[in-house]
């Protein structure tokens, strides 16, 4: 059974990618997930991982949280911590909850929970300037060969756009804001 958040999920994907005139192909092309897998994710077959979302937003000219606060379809000012919406990967349990209201932009605000040795890869960004404050365990972040360690309360300014992996060495979940705001063009 698929949840809502997938169903929404799916009719965003596709809405994003027809706007666009893109063909399957081409979003295929773009951002490195098969046609077939595009086709699983916009009839909401399978529930889509971080990793995957992240590959099709950046492909699509969006950020991973517009493309969520796109499926939620939430335009107030105000939203209460019990309704912000929660996404989890079915691969890594890696937790993102989108703290800001859709109609923030161009800032937002992210809070990630890191499962105990979880590890989560994601495509460079060229279009956002991040910052990351951990809150709560160990963060470790590879940026190409540049490994940063950070504890509670360290905040790092994301560099260049380059392929990151985000992990936790940590015995527990380690949880930490993510600040992101496009960059000027």
């Amino acid at each position: 059974m698929t949840d809502p958040l997938t169903v929404r999920l799916a009719a965003t994907v596709h809405a994003a990618r027809t706007s666009r005139g893109l063909s399957s192909a081409a979003l295929a092309e773009n951002s490195g997930v098969s046609r077939a897998m595009i086709g699983k994710i916009e009839r909401g077959d399978v529930q889509p991982t971080a990793a995957l979302l992240a590959k099709l937003s950046a492909a699509l000219g969006l950020t991973l949280s517009e493309l969520i606060a796109r499926a939620e379809g939430d335009e107030r000012r105000v939203v209460r911590a019990a309704e912000q919406p929660v996404w989890v990967d079915p691969d890594s349990g890696y937790r993102r909850r989108s703290l800001s209201p859709a109609s923030g932009r161009p800032l937002e605000l992210v809070e990630i929970e890191l499962p105990p040795g979880a590890e989560v890869p994601l495509l460079a960004s060229t279009f956002l300037h991040q910052q990351i404050w951990v809150l709560d365990g160990r963060l470790r972040l590879r940026e190409g060969t540049e490994v940063h360690e950070l504890n509670v309360g360290d905040c790092l300014v994301l560099g260049s756009a380059r392929d990151r992996v985000f992990a936790n060495p940590g015995s527990l979940p380690c949880r930490y804001l993510v600040a992101l705001v496009p960059r000027a063009t």
